[in-house]
């Protein structure tokens, strides 16, 4: 790769890194500005919120000291759905909040389960997190040992979790759009990691991507 072409990808990372970083950063300010102008809500509504807004923390913090790539996908299709598909569903926390008890205690176990999940794998994951389909090595470890991408099952979990503080046919629509984008983020690493990494073949061959003996 030439000076001129590795100075872009270069460019390109710190850019995305900065945006991602300040879009969750202010998504756990709205969330903590809510969760503070309504302190007299239900306890689950507010536990909800709570971990809701760790969750944007620790996603911008993930973005922000990833590592380099070692190659990116081509072309826009690609990146469009890695944007749609990570900023998307969590325009949901600038609409309203549903006050019902049931929904919120679903909520709050589902953001937790998705939270310890994202934590668990980034451990094996380490910085080679990223949002738009990225070349960085091949992870064997961990919940990499049973399924190809316990990220997205983690995010998926939380997506849920939101969608259930924000009750609404729109974001029940969200969510269904957003499974459908996930699965084209997934068919794109896949073939990026299928060209750049030889030992993924192998690997693939192995594990169900999202879910045992479903998919």
């Amino acid at each position: 790769m030439s000076t001129i072409a590795l100075s872009k990808t270069s460019s390109y990372d710190r850019t995305m890194q900065l945006f991602g970083g300040i879009w969750f950063m202010l998504l756990a300010l709205c969330v903590a500005i809510k969760i503070g102008s309504s302190l007299t809500d239900p306890l689950p509504s507010l536990l909800s919120g709570f971990c809701l807004g760790i969750f944007y923390v620790l996603l911008a913090l993930l973005i922000m000291t990833r590592s380099p790539a070692k190659a990116h996908a081509d072309g826009l299709l690609p990146r469009i759905a890695a944007f749609v598909g990570s900023y998307l569903p969590w325009t949901i926390s600038f609409l309203g909040k549903t006050d019902d008890t049931l929904p919120n205690l679903a909520s709050t176990a589902c953001v937790l389960v998705g939270t310890i999940m994202m934590l668990f794998t980034i451990r094996h994951l380490g910085r080679s997190f990223s949002l738009v389909p990225q070349a960085r090595s091949v992870v064997q470890t961990g919940p990499y040992r049973w399924i190809k991408h316990p990220l997205y099952l983690a995010e998926e979990i939380v997506v849920l979790g939101v969608v259930l503080q924000y009750l609404t046919p729109v974001t029940v629509i969200i969510l269904v759009l957003h499974v459908g984008i996930q699965v084209c983020r997934i068919l794109y690493e896949e073939d990026l990691l299928r060209r750049n990494c030889p030992e993924y073949s192998s690997y693939e061959a192995t594990r169900w991507r999202v879910v045992p003996y479903v998919w």
